[in-house]
């Protein structure tokens, strides 16, 4: 069995990766970190787990683990291993941004991008999840050289995606039949997303510009990307069908889609269209599952020699 820390485990990230790992056939949880919930059950925080563990919240660091996931907020996991440097020897998963810039030996942990590199990597820095919405769209064709221009995003997604603290902006009265931008051309995932392209196409120096919208639901994210693309529909289906073949989470459809087909699950769904001279790529993932907690999750299957889709065979919601 691999033996799990998780750090800052009271948050949505923490919950949902709580949610696969209690059911995960090869994981057994060490012990669940929380600053704010220590001694409480895991059930009084995340109450759809009641019946299904009796673990608690602890101050429990302990390193005799085999894997710790780092869920606490932005900026603190950087703080967490400046003050407990014992962790940089076992396997670390963060779900923070603080080192997805592949920076203190770090590996970007997309599946679809680096399968092999991850496998090996000792330290795994998880994407973000619009950037994993984003990224999954432009993939097969920055492989094969095919960017040559500016390219356009829009997408939107779920109140999760804001984290559990409150602010202004995701209260239910607010938020709730309403939509709204917010770091139009400014979004932290830029960096990311750019660095990805410019891993697969060499010198691609083209603008990345990105609108992201703050959705009236829960969970789930819809990107909608297109750039200047030359080629056929049929080409483009070609393309993107042979790059994700052997990349179980993802599938190119052929119909047009929603969000609700991957709630809950660990799947990427692409749409193509091409119009005027534009692939326009559509996107569709879980922000809490293949955008953070289910793809950390399949990480630590690759790096531990599991078949990836373990623990990770989830149904959507549906209706």
């Amino acid at each position: 069995m691999i033996k799990v820390g998780i750090i800052g485990g009271a948050g949505y990230t923490g919950g949902e990766l709580l949610r696969i790992l209690i059911n995960h056939p090869e994981v057994e949880i060490s012990y669940v970190n929380s600053k704010s919930q220590v001694g409480k059950p895991v059930y009084a925080t995340h109450t759809d787990l009641l019946g299904d563990t009796e673990l608690l919240f602890s101050e429990d660091l302990h390193t005799n683990i085999d894997v710790v996931f780092l869920c606490s907020g932005h900026g603190e996991s950087t703080k967490f291993l400046a003050a407990n440097p014992e962790f940089k020897n076992i396997k670390i998963i963060d779900l923070s941004t603080d080192f997805r810039d592949q920076s203190a030996g770090f590996v970007y942990g997309l599946a679809e991008l680096q399968r092999e590199k991850i496998k090996t990597a000792q330290h795994i820095a998880n994407p973000g999840c619009f950037a994993t919405s984003i990224e999954l769209a432009l993939l097969p064709l920055a492989k094969a050289g095919l960017v040559k221009d500016a390219i356009h995003i829009s997408a939107v997604t779920g109140s999760t995606g804001a984290g559990q603290s409150l602010s202004a902006t995701s209260h239910f009265s607010w938020r709730n039949n309403n939509i709204s931008i917010y770091k139009a051309f400014t979004h932290q995932h830029l960096t990311e997303i750019g660095m990805v392209v410019n891993n697969l196409q060499d010198g691609f120096d083209e603008a990345i510009n990105f609108i992201p919208y703050r959705g009236n639901f829960t969970r789930g994210i819809m990107a909608n990307v297109y750039t200047k693309f030359e080629g056929t529909l049929e080409e483009a289906k070609a393309l993107y069908k042979a790059y994700y073949a052997t990349h179980p989470f993802v599938t190119v459809a052929d119909s047009p889609i929603d969000v609700k087909q991957v709630v809950n699950t660990n799947k990427g769904i692409l749409h193509l269209e091409v119009q005027n001279g534009n692939l326009l790529i559509t996107s569709v993932i879980d922000n809490l599952t293949k955008g953070a907690s289910g793809q950390a999750v399949q990480n630590m299957n690759l790096i531990f020699g599991l078949d990836e889709q373990t623990g990770l065979r989830l149904k959507s919601v549906g209706f």
